[in-house]
């Protein structure tokens, strides 16, 4: 895999360049890419801290690490991202990887649970997370709860 530069910062911290560039990229996978209109700007992302990978200066994955209480009783990981011009370069594998070793140092090793898209399930699975619940749709594509105890 190609080297990645990480950066974790709380909303309060974020530039406006990073702030633009999470945007751009959550528009453009969540919106454009998946044909979702829904409202990305929920009101938790200032309560969140925002990982972000970077390749030759260009945000390439990027994860929401929301504090327990926020989306659900346990501590979440969020609006999992990898540019769709960057894919099968392992990024989803090292963000993953980050989002969980990041999660863990800022709020304690605790169960993590996630809203995944159902058709990454063994994705998530390869992490540790195991289906909690029945499929559900959200914004017409089916998801799952995962927890990662």
């Amino acid at each position: 895999m190609q080297n990645v530069f990480w950066k974790c910062k709380p909303f309060d911290q974020l530039s406006p360049h990073e702030l633009y560039a999470i945007i751009r990229l959550r528009n453009e996978v969540f919106v454009v890419e998946q044909n979702c209109v829904f409202q990305d700007a929920d009101d938790k992302d200032q309560r969140c801290f925002h990982l972000m990978g970077y390749h030759d200066n260009q945000l390439v994955a990027y994860t929401r690490l929301v504090p327990a209480g926020v989306s659900y009783p346990e501590i979440s990981i969020g609006r999992v991202i990898t540019s769709p011009a960057h894919r099968a370069l392992g990024f989803g594998k090292a963000l993953m990887t980050q989002s969980i070793d990041h999660a863990y140092r800022l709020f304690g090793k605790q169960p993590i649970q996630i809203g995944a898209q159902l058709y990454l399930k063994k994705f998530y699975e390869s992490f540790g997370f195991v289906q909690v619940g029945e499929v559900y749709d959200e914004d017409g594509i089916d998801h799952i709860h995962m927890v990662k105890e």
